[in-house]
């Protein structure tokens, strides 16, 4: 081609698709100068509406993300560009991924909405997916826990926002519940006054949201089977529970009542 055809046809092109280039390249600096003043703004906000810091690089960089693709799609299409082409490409590649990391997407998302919605927190105890402890650690795709006997357990967000999750100290009180068996030679009265007597000596007992309760809760072939319930502070919840026990039993030997002896092992 000789340069005197290539500069007629650049100018005849350039008159056709200049002035969309332009439009094109002007919209492209506004709107990168636009985005760029909302990112600003949207790190502010996130940090004002106390979003949890996990997620604020995540969501800025989706929106960003998002803003910018737009500009690059609407600049192209300001252009006449082609895009169908591009379309394929990037639907094929979506499904494919899609399908490649569909656990890894079921982590994020699980991630995402226990950030968003808290159904515990650092420092929570907790019991899902059969272990129970202390919640160290929140990321978007797991969560690490510390077991009472010093396990690591690391959850994938996934299986644990889709399950059941007790957290345990989510409330300021909770109740103690045990029961006992004696046989039908004890005095029911006698039994319940040294049980509520050993209440008694426990300060961390609350008497709200409930008043100790202590009853027979069955009577069965071998015996009668008491129950005894008390509200404390959840922090005193295993303490309580351990230390009324033993007093109780104690109490119960000292006061001549007659403790069953044939649910004991062989050989103790």
């Amino acid at each position: 081609m000789k340069p005197e055809e290539f500069y007629h046809q650049f100018h005849v092109w350039l008159v056709a698709n200049g002035q969309n280039y332009v439009f094109g390249l002007v919209v492209f600096i506004i709107g990168y100068l636009v985005i760029r003043f909302i990112k600003m703004r949207l790190r502010a906000r996130m940090a004002k509406k106390s979003v949890h810091s996990t997620l604020r690089p995540f969501f800025q960089s989706l929106t960003i993300i998002g803003l910018y693709v737009l500009l690059i799609l609407t600049v192209f299409r300001i252009i006449n560009f082609e895009l169908s082409f591009l379309s394929v490409i990037v639907g094929s590649f979506g499904v494919a991924a899609g399908l490649a990391l569909s656990g890894t997407f079921q982590n994020f998302a699980g991630g995402v909405l226990i950030l968003m919605l808290k159904p515990f927190n650092i420092g929570d105890d907790i019991v899902a997916q059969g272990q129970d402890g202390e919640v160290k650690s929140i990321q978007l795709f797991y969560t690490v826990v510390m077991t009472y006997d010093n396990r690591q357990v690391i959850i994938p967000n996934g299986k644990l926002f889709n399950e059941v999750i007790v957290n345990i100290n989510r409330e300021q009180r909770r109740r103690v519940d045990f029961e006992l068996k004696l046989g039908y030679i004890v005095d029911v009265e006698q039994v319940k006054g040294i049980i509520n007597a050993a209440i008694k000596a426990f300060p961390a007992v609350l008497h709200k949201p409930a008043q100790p309760l202590v009853g027979v809760i069955a009577l069965e072939l071998d015996g009668i089977r008491f129950t005894v319930r008390v509200w404390v502070n959840t922090k005193d919840y295993l303490t309580t529970k351990i230390k009324l026990q033993e007093k109780i039993v104690k109490d119960l030997r000292e006061a001549d009542v007659k403790l069953p002896t044939h649910h004991l092992l062989p050989g103790t």
